[in-house]
């Protein structure tokens, strides 16, 4: 994907020079409450998930106008079938002001653009934000999928199962 510019942001690759700043969302807990480490990360875990948007052209880094401050991520993943997945996180100081929906609104501009003819979310039925989110986006809830993934394991080693919702929004 390349670059997007909308009202007050900049859709863009990330750079190393982003690394304060990623790691300012990444080392959040209530901002990574839902994403797979549940946790905070460290300072070299965040450099390691840095090192992971700089190599691929899914992530783009989500970065304020007025400020230059990159605030989040969003994720457009090539799927089989012309269709693309799509993801996104923001620091939770920016919640609640339209980011999410703006970059989220530009990004599948794009890829409906490029010729993408469905564009699907996945989140955690607990996510409330996040599913709102999406249904503001005009994407459909299409199922719910009980017990189908973890990320984590209780003290006996066992998974600790977590429910998905699927959502979809297909090219208008």
């Amino acid at each position: 994907m390349g670059m997007i510019e909308t009202e007050r942001l900049i859709l863009r690759r990330f750079r190393q020079g982003d690394m304060e700043d990623v790691f300012a969302f990444l080392s959040d807990a209530e901002t990574m409450q839902f994403e797979p480490a549940g946790r905070s990360l460290t300072w070299e875990e965040a450099q390691g998930e840095l090192s992971f948007r700089l190599g691929t052209e899914e992530m783009l880094a989500v970065e304020l106008r007025e400020n230059r401050r990159v605030i989040g991520n969003v994720y457009m993943g090539k799927r089989p079938f012309e269709a693309a997945e799509m993801g996104y996180i923001l620091h939770r100081a920016y919640w609640g002001r339209g980011y999410a929906q703006e970059a989220c609104r530009a990004a599948m501009a794009q890829a409906f653009a490029a010729g993408v003819h469905r564009i699907y979310a996945e989140c955690d039925p607990e996510n409330i934000r996040s599913w709102k989110l999406l249904e503001r986006l005009g994407f459909k809830r299409e199922g719910h999928l009980r017990q189908n993934v973890y990320f984590h394991t209780d003290g006996e080693g066992k998974p600790i199962w977590k429910d998905t919702f699927v959502y979809g929004k297909l090219k208008e």
